[in-house]
């Protein structure tokens, strides 16, 4: 028999944030795919020097947004379709894939935090070495592509050098940075561009992730209050 009275108010509390979680997980899908094919990250993170593939862990942070978010939708679907049909099957699955879903947040969250200055740290490890062997005036095996290196890194961030260049970076200069940044090298740090650059992405993930876990606690809620409706519902044994 079907619910009445708050619990039905209830009800169709729980299909609209269902809905809304359904949406916010394709927003995030939508997000990840723009993070992961984004052209200034990907221009970096292709690079190779030295038999050494640049640092990927940004791209772990987006594989699990993607997964996140494929999963966002496949549950909220279900927890739509359980308030709905009244089912305290599907809506006990729900709340169990959401449970899961918000202990991996609540992980993912945490790690983020611990390692939020990680991926610029490594990226500018990564710049560094390259800088190191373009600079050199001994004429190194691996300065070339070296050179080619720090000037994707340059072109891309729209930077040049690291802030407090030597002499040796000064002369070659005109070969390391685009035209159009020589007049500004002084103000144009590749360090700050590329800690600036992380900390907006990885805010815009946080950002995502603290709205769909208030979205998450609501949900519980509804659904356990809308269980136990349908459970001392008449004609429910």
């Amino acid at each position: 028999m079907a619910v009445a009275g708050c619990t039905k108010c209830i009800k169709y509390m729980l299909f609209f944030f269902n809905f809304i979680f359904w949406l916010a997980g394709g927003v995030i899908l939508g997000v990840a795919l723009w993070l992961r094919h984004d052209s200034q990250t990907s221009n970096l993170l292709i690079l190779q020097f030295e038999g050494h593939q640049a640092p990927g862990t940004f791209y772990i942070s987006v594989y699990i947004l993607i997964a996140v978010g494929a999963l966002m939708m496949l549950v909220g679907f279900l927890g739509c379709y359980g308030a709905i049909q009244e089912s305290q099957c599907l809506l006990g699955t729900f709340f169990f894939f959401l449970v899961i879903l918000f202990a991996c947040e609540v992980a993912a969250a945490i790690w983020g935090f611990m390692n939020r200055d990680t991926i610029s740290k490594e990226l500018i490890n990564f710049y560094d070495a390259a800088y190191i062997k373009a600079v050199d005036v001994s004429g190194s095996p691996s300065k070339d592509a070296a050179i080619k290196v720090v000037a994707v890194y340059h072109s891309t961030l729209d930077c040049c050098g690291k802030g407090d260049d030597t002499a040796l970076f000064l002369q070659v200069v005109s070969t390391l940075c685009p035209g159009k940044i020589l007049d500004f090298q002084k103000s144009q740090s590749c360090h700050d561009k590329l800690i600036l650059l992380f900390s907006e992405k990885l805010y815009l993930i946080g950002l995502a992730a603290l709205v769909v876990g208030v979205i998450m606690i609501f949900e519980m809620i509804f659904t356990m209050v809308l269980c136990c409706g349908i459970r001392n519902s008449p004609g429910v044994y």
